[in-house]
């Protein structure tokens, strides 16, 4: 829980004292005489009850401490606190659980959380603002020193666009632009299949920016393993958040990027040319790997394993019985191993095995 309390903390901006868990835990071990722990509170009413307009939001600021418990048991109680034991028992006192006092940090938090997101949303009216068309043509007009369109007509807007292209174009060199890679032209029900073609791929690349997101997510979370990582676990999330919330998963390219392509698109340059090492090069090519052990792997020097078993021959003449015929006689007599009881080798183990002698 601590731990949650701490990414919400982070994100609506707060570095006071109990930015770490060790000085959060110990400030609501003590509960109402930290004085940490009741600062935080304050802090966090103050701005929840601005933000939503709530009133008496000043008698939180009191020096009584009974008067302030049931000020912030009231609150609790009019943001629909879902730990309705612990605000029943601010009144009383009774609060002096450590966990109780999180449950009471972790709800404040994350409604003022949820409060600052209902308040930045835009109005109704205000929806066509952020409308993605209405941003291109805003990105376009602000790229060529236009004046912004919000209040203009479109139609004004786009003949003000082509003429300051025109205008632009006349003062390019012949040669700036390339001719479209893209010459024919297409119908309704081709526009809409060309459409369908670039959702289905969109969808594609979507599902591999997942799978690379995700990897390095993986990746970033084994480094804080090691136990001089663990101390920096903060440190290193900081860092690591603001560059993984810019990564998308949805892909940005549209059909206007097939009107956009020049012909020089087909001309693939290859990422070890000069002119592509010239931006890639880095002082870590510089270094060069010494000797390494060798690993084999060639299947050129293996040496092929030996038999496991030996090679069958074709039965000889003469040696039917086999070892029963060096040992006396052939044939499973009275002697029992493959041999005369006189003598042989099965009247040794019959003599000798079954009497002892």
């Amino acid at each position: 829980m601590e731990s949650d309390i701490l990414d919400v903390l982070d994100q609506i901006g707060y570095d006071g004292p109990l930015s770490d868990e060790e000085s959060l835990l110990t400030a609501c071990g003590r509960g109402f005489i930290s004085s940490e722990y009741v600062s935080l509170l304050t802090h966090l009413l103050t701005r929840l009850t601005r933000v939503t307009d709530t009133p008496a939001g000043e008698s939180l600021i009191s020096d009584d401490p009974d008067r302030w418990r049931l000020d912030l048991g009231r609150l609790l109680t009019e943001f629909c606190c879902p730990y309705k034991d612990v605000t029943s028992r601010l009144a009383n006192g009774d609060v002096k659980d450590t966990k109780d006092h999180l449950k009471i940090l972790l709800f404040l938090a994350s409604e003022l959380q949820a409060a600052e997101m209902v308040a930045s949303k835009p109005a109704p009216d205000a929806d066509a603002q952020w409308n993605p068309s209405l941003q291109d043509l805003r990105a376009i007009c602000k790229t060529l020193n236009l004046p912004d369109p919000i209040r203009q007509e479109t139609r004004d807007v786009l003949t003000a666009v082509e003429k300051q292209v025109c205008v632009l174009l006349e003062q390019l060199p012949e040669t700036h632009i390339r001719h479209p890679a893209f010459k024919g032209s297409l119908d309704d029900d081709e526009w809409n299949k060309l459409e369908e073609i670039n959702r289905v791929l969109s969808a594609q690349y979507e599902c591999r920016r997942r799978l690379l997101i995700k990897r390095l997510d993986v990746t970033v979370q084994s480094f804080s393993w090691s136990d001089r990582a663990k101390v920096k676990t903060d440190r290193m999330a900081r860092a690591y958040q603001s560059k993984r919330y810019s990564l998308s998963f949805k892909s940005s390219v549209s059909l206007a990027h097939v009107l956009a392509a020049r012909d020089d698109i087909c001309n693939v340059v290859k990422t070890s040319s000069g002119s592509s090492r010239e931006k890639t090069a880095c002082t870590v090519n510089k270094i060069l790997m010494g000797a390494v052990p060798d690993r084999g792997g060639r299947p050129s020097e293996i040496e092929a394993p030996p038999p496991e078993m030996p090679v069958w021959q074709k039965r000889t003449d003469g040696g039917g019985r086999g070892a029963a015929g060096r040992y006396g006689g052939g044939g499973y007599g009275r002697g029992g191993y493959g041999g005369s009881p006189g003598g042989s080798r099965g009247g040794w183990r019959q003599g000798n095995w079954r009497t002892g002698r």
